[in-house]
């Protein structure tokens, strides 16, 4: 369904940007950096990861079989620090 064609973009932009996936519960997807390597660039790069997640949902046909309704539109959010 959408859930999975939209997961399946995040989690090729998730390698791209090297974002380690922590999970999916329902609709939410969580990924962080600084995790299991040093990433001094941390927070540009998940916010370049955030920016690439919300053009490819907005690419993401609700249904494919009817364009009409529209694509999908997701928020997100970030956390820095301890």
């Amino acid at each position: 369904g959408m859930l999975d064609r939209l997961y399946t973009k995040f989690d090729a932009l998730s390698e791209e940007h090297q974002v380690f996936k922590v999970e999916t519960i329902g609709d939410a997807y969580m990924g962080v950096t600084n995790l299991h390597k040093d990433q001094p660039d941390h927070a540009a790069r998940m916010a370049y990861f955030a920016k690439a997640v919300i053009e490819a949902a907005n690419k993401t046909l609700i249904e494919e079989d009817n364009p009409l309704k529209g694509s999908v539109c997701i928020r997100v959010g970030l956390h820095s620090g301890p």
